[in-house]
């Protein structure tokens, strides 16, 4: 993860868009995001995810506030900020009968960049495409046709990569290989900011959680520290010998499993105590013995509905 002295490539200060209908899709949203970092932005449905992205991008129109990509205004230097990013969107809009090499060379010249077809047989060797370059994008699947939209993003080496929901409707051997993709980008220093459903990608990879609801920017930590903050642990008690009952002298909170083989137990790891010791020497003063100990750690997808349901 990128130092925090290192100073921010992405700017968003006081970012509000608000419709003429009144609806806030992006209500007061402060955000800095340092180079080279992997940020995900979690949120429900119409939180305001891509409305966010999509206004970095200068594809939205802020109602108030500003954003700078690498210290240019996306308003006032537009064309400057728009050409250090890349952007893949959830939809795959795609000309169905150009050749997908053509479609990659043709985004690179939109941005005013030379040709490089050596830059472009690497793009498509990473993502797996260079054995359909010269097919018709419409022959492609839908996994296919997401790649070669990252590869449309990447065709002009920008230094910030948003990737909006890039996995959508992927099968999970392409999945793994575009994630593949993406570390190796990280490793190269491109900064890249990524929404996605599959809160499992998002712990595995990204540096920093964002959480978004309904416009608003709940918090913004180091994955490893909001997992530390909000996270809980899971204790299973694997038993010698099944229980018909709970005895009286537990600590509250523990609950029997069906067979009676094993008792469980949740326990906040931010509490000074945690209640193991006490449920321990509980069993032992019940005479219950103890075949095994196990913790799990919560997931993300526990953390992330715990602050939803904290931020109603």
């Amino acid at each position: 993860m990128p130092p925090e002295n290192q100073s921010p490539i992405i700017e968003v200060d006081h970012l509000t868009k608000r419709y003429d209908s009144g609806t806030h899709a992006l209500n007061d949203v402060s955000l800095n995001i340092r180079e080279g970092e992997i940020l995900a932005l979690l949120g429900p449905n119409g939180a305001g995810k891509t409305t966010l992205i999509s206004t970095i991008c200068g594809l939205v129109v802020p109602t108030s506030g500003t954003v700078r990509v690498g210290g240019h205004d996306i308003r006032t230097n537009w064309r400057a900020a728009r050409r250090l990013i890349g952007l893949v969107p959830q939809e795959i809009v795609l000309e169905p009968f150009e050749k997908v090499i053509d479609c990659v060379r043709f985004t690179r010249g939109l941005y005013g960049e030379k040709p490089d077809d050596a830059y472009i047989e690497e793009i498509l060797r990473s993502l797996a495409l260079w054995e359909k370059r010269d097919a018709r994008t419409r022959e492609l699947s839908g996994g296919m046709k997401r790649r070669v939209l990252i590869a449309k993003a990447l065709s002009h080496r920008p230094k910030v990569l948003f990737l909006d929901e890039p996995t959508a409707g992927v099968d999970v051997a392409l999945r793994r290989e575009m994630w593949t993709v993406v570390d190796g980008l990280r490793k190269r220093g491109v900064t890249i900011i990524l929404t996605t459903h599959y809160l499992e990608e998002a712990e595995e990879m990204a540096d920093r959680i964002g959480v978004i609801n309904r416009g608003k920017l709940i918090l913004v930590k180091p994955k490893d520290e909001l997992m530390g903050e909000f996270g809980k642990k899971h204790l299973t008690i694997e038993l010698t010998e099944p229980l018909a009952a709970l005895p009286e002298g537990l600590p509250p909170h523990v609950v029997l499993a069906p067979d009676g083989l094993s008792l469980g137990y949740d326990y906040d790891t931010r509490a000074e105590r945690s209640g193991i010791a006490r449920l321990l020497a509980a069993l032992a003063a019940e005479d219950i013995s103890v075949r095994d100990v196990a913790t799990k750690q919560s997931s993300l997808e526990e953390v992330f509905m715990s602050l939803l349901e904290n931020a109603e």
